[in-house]
């Protein structure tokens, strides 16, 4: 069998929808900029507010912890590339937006949150030059530019001290509204800037009005939300409050409200302040508030209001529910605001104005048709880059971008990302598995260890970031995207089975299953092989020898596939009595009880480690994913090898000194892991091998900690 790494184009047509989807039109990621490009000496870098110029060609963002903007010419939007940065004079930027080939940058130049302060720079994007500035009185957060390009607008947040006063409102001085009129060019005329007092509005500490998001019509109106104080205001392109209103409260039920290593939908919270962070316009009478919640609230979704305060829908758990069946909900974050919607934009792609809504701690996008305010409907998800925070639309150019905070490479996780994705006359690509359509909620994540069955389904396991409610998912690869039809809860004696990290999963059969826990000592998880029933109840355990024991380490099984009597093992790392770069494949024999030993070559790493994360039957041959632990562009190692199956015959017992497996590579996954437009992941964990060949893949997504939450499940077709 030849290597399939250049198969790609036959992959993604299996990843895709079939040919008679692809006349809808679907937004799709197309590329992804890791902002640190701009930064190369910054330790840290950041993308959270994001604008374009007037011909949309060039994507400007805000990057607080470099202290800069950072410019990316998107001239080939498939293909961005590194256009360098601007360093701000004196503090950090908290948000861009920009008017034909002007950039106005608003500056925190704060000195403590008693004395905040800040500045509007209106910068010259071509030559970088700063053409004016004009202080602002107070700590900025978000701006917006006039459709008419009459005046820019600037939330001044003065935000409070959370460590102050259990982190509560009020906390002086308050915040207020800027209007900063512009001349031709985008010249600003700071004499005649106006400052708009929003005191006395709001029921919670209107004393003390904190604007957090800003938003413009195409008649000059402003939108503004006071997070804090839970409430919105509505005024003229003159300062004069047109309306304002509380953004109120919802209860809900069939929420995860515990971080208990289980996703349960099955709480309640009453009267929870919405608490808006972004806010925009629909059109002239309606305005969409993303209800991400601070002080006590957070109702997990979005609610339409008319302009006068009128209430039009209310999202309820709807979002939240469709990011958790494409195993993007955020687990750790049960307790605290779930998905966290926070920003959020609205543009008009074909006609049909859209919503674009961004949850920071699902890493997703929901795309809403707005068509009718008072019922929205969600069109695509779309996968993120970890926290976005600011979103820009380029209708012109079929075009919406995010901008994506998190920049996790100190802990060895993801760099801020800005993605790109284009309206296309194509099928939607994400997400490649959904649990939609059951009749009961099923939350998922964390896919690891896969098996095909008989009938051409997948079964599939979970690992041990799901500790408390360990499951084995069946899956039908027949549809797409494919589809979790059930969820199979391992149990011991009726109870949940806990100190487990299921990590391989093979038929027994006769309808049971055998998976591979690896084990965690200083947790207390065994290293061990279970067999378990059809109805997910553990029937049988084998722990490991004694010989076995005295060399392990936290990296063991991670993967399982059985031929007749014997189990194979994939272990993930070297042991402590292994060659470096050679990782053991263990076998138990189901009738002797005997075990056995093979040693398997693992390509030397260039960074990290290099380990093995699956092990399948197939034939005459035993196939394995082998992979580093590098992601994005440090990835190099992210293969799928195999072996004669006839060559486990060398296997010896215990204590003797193993054999070495002559391995054959046959899919180099690099490829096809960028093929959706997005960043390396770098846990592949999963793979299934149809009768015909066809190779199913899948990625580990850590449960959605310090994670994107993207699942990439797809085919690699039989030659």
């Amino acid at each position: 069998m030849a290597s399939r790494s250049l198969m790609l184009t036959s992959a993604l047509a299996l990843i895709a929808a079939t040919p008679a989807l692809a006349q809808e039109m679907n937004f799709n990621r197309i590329a992804s900029f890791p902002v640190a490009l701009n930064t190369p000496a910054a330790d840290e870098s950041s993308a959270e507010i994001i604008a374009a110029t007037g011909d949309g060609m060039t994507l400007i963002y805000s990057d607080s912890p470099a202290g800069v903007i950072g410019f990316i010419d998107i001239t080939d939007p498939a293909n961005p590339v590194a256009a360098g940065s601007f360093v701000l004079p004196n503090g950090e930027p908290t948000a861009v937006s920009a008017l034909g080939q002007t950039v106005f940058v608003a500056e925190n130049t704060s000195e403590s949150y008693t004395a905040p302060s800040g500045i509007l720079h209106a910068v010259d994007v071509a030559s970088r030059d700063v053409i004016a500035s004009c202080d602002l009185g107070g700590q900025p957060d978000s701006t917006a530019v006039a459709p008419d390009g009459s005046f820019i607008t600037v939330a001044i947040e003065n935000e409070r001290d959370e460590d102050l006063g259990d982190g509560r409102v009020p906390q002086m001085p308050a915040g207020y509204l800027v209007i900063q009129p512009l001349g031709a060019n985008g010249a600003m005329d700071c004499a005649a800037q106006i400052r708009v007092d929003l005191t006395g509005l709001a029921e919670v500490a209107g004393e003390d009005p904190e604007p957090e998001f800003v938003d413009v019509n195409a008649n000059g109106d402003i939108a503004v939300t006071l997070q804090e104080n839970n409430h919105i205001v509505v005024l003229s392109s003159a300062g004069d409050v047109l309306s304002h209103f509380s953004a109120g409260s919802v209860s809900l039920e069939g929420v995860d409200t515990k971080e208990e290593g289980a996703l349960t939908f099955d709480g309640q919270l009453a009267d929870i302040p919405r608490e808006p962070d972004a806010i925009q316009w629909i059109d002239a009478d309606h305005v969409v508030i993303a209800n991400e919640g601070d002080m006590d609230g957070g109702s997990r979704g979005f609610t339409v209001f008319r302009r006068d305060g009128t209430e039009v829908f209310e999202a309820g758990m709807s979002f939240e529910y469709a990011v958790a069946e494409i195993g993007h909900y955020p687990e750790e974050r049960s307790g605290n605001k779930g998905v966290e919607p926070e920003g959020m934009e609205v543009g008009t792609f074909g006609g049909v104005p859209m919503m674009f809504l961004l949850a920071e701690r699902a890493s997703v996008i929901g795309v809403y048709d707005m068509s009718n305010p008072t019922a929205p409907v969600l069109a695509q998800l779309l996968p993120s880059g970890i926290s976005p925070e600011g979103a820009m639309a380029i209708p012109a150019r079929n075009l919406i971008v995010t901008a994506n905070e998190f920049d996790g490479r100190e802990d060895g996780a993801a760099p801020a990302h800005v993605m790109i994705y284009e309206y296309q006359n194509a099928p939607a690509v994400y997400p490649h598995l959904t649990s939609a359509g059951t009749d009961s909620l099923i939350g998922w994540g964390a896919i690891s260890g896969q098996v095909m069955a008989e009938d051409g389904t997948i079964y599939a396991v979970s690992d041990s970031f799901y500790g408390m409610q360990p499951t084995i998912f069946h899956i039908d690869v027949s549809q797409t995207p494919a589809r979790i039809v059930d969820a199979i809860r391992v149990t011991r004696e009726g109870q949940p089975a806990q100190l487990m990290d299921l990590e391989g999963i093979a038929l027994d059969g006769e309808g049971g299953f055998w998976v591979a826990s690896e084990g965690r000592s200083d947790r207390i998880i065994p290293h061990a092989i279970y067999h378990i029933g059809s109805d997910g109840a553990i029937e049988d355990t084998i722990a490991l020898p004694n010989e076995l024991l005295a060399v392990e380490i936290r990296f063991g099984f991670e993967g399982i596939t059985r031929v007749g009597d014997m189990l194979y093992m994939a272990v993930q790392r070297p042991w402590r009595d292994d060659p470096a770069n050679h990782a053991k494949v263990l076998g138990y024999n189901l009738e002797t009880e005997e075990w056995s030993v093979i040693h398997y070559p693992l390509t030397a790493p260039a960074t990290g480690w290099v380990g093995l994360s699956e092990i399948v039957a197939h034939g005459d041959h035993l196939y394995f994913v082998e992979r580093d632990n590098q992601l994005a562009g440090a990835a190099v190692t992210k293969l799928i090898t195999r072996v004669a199956l006839s060559a486990m015959e060398n296997m010896v017992a215990l204590g003797e000194t193993p054999a070495v497996l002559e391995k054959e590579t046959m899919v180099d996954l690099l490829p096809y892991l960028t093929s959706t437009g997005g960043y390396v992941l770098d846990k592949v964990e999963g793979l299934a091998i149809a009768a015909d060949g066809t190779m199913w893949v899948s990625t580990d997504n850590d449960g959605v900690d310090d994670h994107s939450g993207e699942t990439m499940f797809f085919a690699i077709p039989a030659e």
